[in-house]
């Protein structure tokens, strides 16, 4: 039975500026195909249509020419137009000058980012997160909310919200709300904490999966855990990390975790509110990247996830393997030329997530990666550093412990890895 209240989708159009003197301008094509992506993401919307504009610099007030701007007037009236997506970031003017001249509502990249991320979100970090960050974004303009945009599960005003108010909130009302979702978010990472804690007592390694946005993490996550995490050929469609336990061929243990995708060109609010969504990537003992070989920029996806790791102080000497996904989608002669240069490699393995194809080789070589070169070594424990005693018998890697005048002598057999954690501790 259809409910009455349900309102029909938002008709919108997608354009994205070619910006020709922007010097870390991305090829047009891909990134329009990938706005387009990004709004389907949204099921309030339906994409009517879309345009790449070339503009040879950025017009301050309306970022377009008034020629340009005439021609998409009439193209959005003819097309019974009511929201446009600009594929670039919109200054406060330059929002509600082409909102007035088009008479659409517009919405930047950061604007249906931060829209896809409120949609997304699940866990009580990740929506504290996603407000944050909008109320960052908002604390520039004051964003109207359309009720023909408005969605069951609410928004965060841009492209929906509870009737035809508007957003009143000053910046002093918003600042001082920031604080309060900033205390609130302590106490959540504060228990985050907590848990990771309690993890780093159990001796199970942590694997993370990361990747760009839509590579397939959620599809491999799935099928290596038989968890139902929600996975669909859709950008952003994990925002909050999901951890579960998942036994190795080998017998071993380990716990691993799927991730927000990465995506290039992303909001500096989302960046600063989604830091400790990735902290699991820093508590890892191994990556895994994991890329959309099929896609045709796949070698600039994975440059921009190297480039938010970095960011994150993980560097190349980080224990990090490589997983090729997606190779169903490749016809024969690409499919056996990319699993050709996974043969050759000891630290790259061609898969399909959704087919089970070069798993189990997958999963064998994480078994190995965890287990590198160990060493024996003895040290001495003074009586007061129980914790630290705890901790190694924890980890299950004392293999004799005599009692000395001081404390405690110790032989130990670990990993590089066990040795820097216990140097933490």
């Amino acid at each position: 039975m259809t409910l009455e209240t349900e309102r029909p989708a938002t008709r919108a159009w997608v354009l994205h500026p070619d910006i020709r003197s922007d010097r870390d301008r991305r090829a047009a094509g891909p990134a329009l195909e990938e706005a387009i992506s990004l709004a389907a993401a949204l099921p309030a919307l339906t994409i009517i249509g879309s345009d790449i504009v070339p503009l040879p610099k950025v017009q301050p007030g309306m970022l377009f020419g008034s020629g340009k701007i005439e021609e998409l007037r009439l193209k959005f009236k003819f097309e019974e137009l009511e929201l446009v997506l600009v594929d670039s970031h919109l200054s406060p003017v330059q929002q509600r000058n082409l909102e007035k001249e088009w008479g659409v509502k517009i919405l930047d990249r950061t604007g249906l980012i931060l829209e896809i991320f409120s949609d997304r979100a699940r866990t009580r970090e990740g929506v504290l997160q996603v407000e944050m960050a909008a109320l960052s974004y908002q604390r520039t303009r004051l964003v109207r909310a359309w009720t023909h945009l408005e969605r069951q599960r609410g928004g965060l005003g841009f492209v929906g919200g509870p009737g035809e108010t508007q957003i009143e909130a000053d910046r002093r009302a918003i600042d001082e709300q920031l604080v309060r979702l900033r205390r609130q978010l302590d106490k959540v990472v504060k228990t985050r904490e907590l848990h990771r804690k309690s993890r780093a007592k159990v001796p199970f390694p942590i694997v993370a999966l990361v990747g760009y946005t839509n590579a397939g993490k959620s599809t491999l996550f799935n099928r290596l855990t038989g968890a139902e995490v929600f996975a669909k050929d859709m950008l952003f469609a994990t925002l909050d990390p999901t951890m579960r336990r998942v036994q190795l061929p080998s017998g071993e243990e380990v716990i691993l975790s799927d991730t927000v995708g990465f995506i290039s060109d992303l909001p500096t609010e989302l960046v600063a509110a989604f830091r400790a969504t990735l902290e699991e990537v820093l508590d890892a003992d191994l990556i895994v990247h994991v890329r959309d070989i099929s896609h045709e920029q796949t070698e600039e996806q994975a440059e921009d996830v190297h480039a938010i790791l970095n960011s994150l102080g993980i560097g190349e000497e980080s224990p990090m393997i490589e997983v090729w996904n997606k190779i169903d989608v490749l016809d024969t002669e690409e499919a056996d030329a990319v699993q050709a240069q996974a043969d050759r490699r000891d630290d790259l393995f061609a898969v399909s997530a959704i087919e089970g194809t070069g798993l189990d080789r997958l999963l064998a070589a994480i078994s190995i990666k965890l287990r590198p070169n160990h060493t024996t070594e003895v040290i001495d424990l003074p009586f007061s550093a129980g914790k630290k005693r705890a901790w190694l018998f924890g980890q299950g890697i004392v293999d004799d412990e005599t009692q000395t005048e001081d404390g405690y002598r110790l032989t130990v057999t670990w990993s590089e890895i066990q040795k820097n954690k216990f140097a933490q501790q």
